[in-house]
């Protein structure tokens, strides 16, 4: 599943498509250790991870059954499409949605597992 984000954590990090991973077809094939983890701090429940050699916005890799990938730093196409904006009470005015996905003001219900 992809979706977008407009929070302001997800804005200032670039990250705000992201596609949702489950868990048991996540592998790393390189690069694990240079993981660093930012601590979520309320209402936000997940960590921020970032590569610690580029600095790259990698998402939540680990978070539960299914947790969110920054879209951006995929090389292929995830054959997936946004289906979701979240945190639309957190966009900024001069930001648009440019597609027909519903939108949530914080996070779907649907989307949290």
């Amino acid at each position: 599943m992809m979706g977008c984000c407009h929070c302001s954590r997800c804005r200032k990090v670039g990250a705000s498509t992201i596609v949702f991973v489950r868990s048991d077809t996540f592998r790393w094939i390189d690069g694990e250790e240079m993981v660093q983890r930012y601590p979520a701090v309320p209402p936000y429940k997940y960590d921020r991870c970032f590569c610690s050699c580029c600095g790259t916005a990698l998402g939540e890799p680990g978070a539960g059954n299914s947790f969110p990938i920054n879209a951006n730093c995929l090389d292929d196409d995830p054959q997936v499409r946004v289906q979701f904006n979240e945190f639309v009470a957190e966009k900024p005015a001069w930001a648009a949605i440019c597609d027909a996905a519903p939108q949530y003001l914080g996070h779907p219900v649907s989307a949290e597992t």
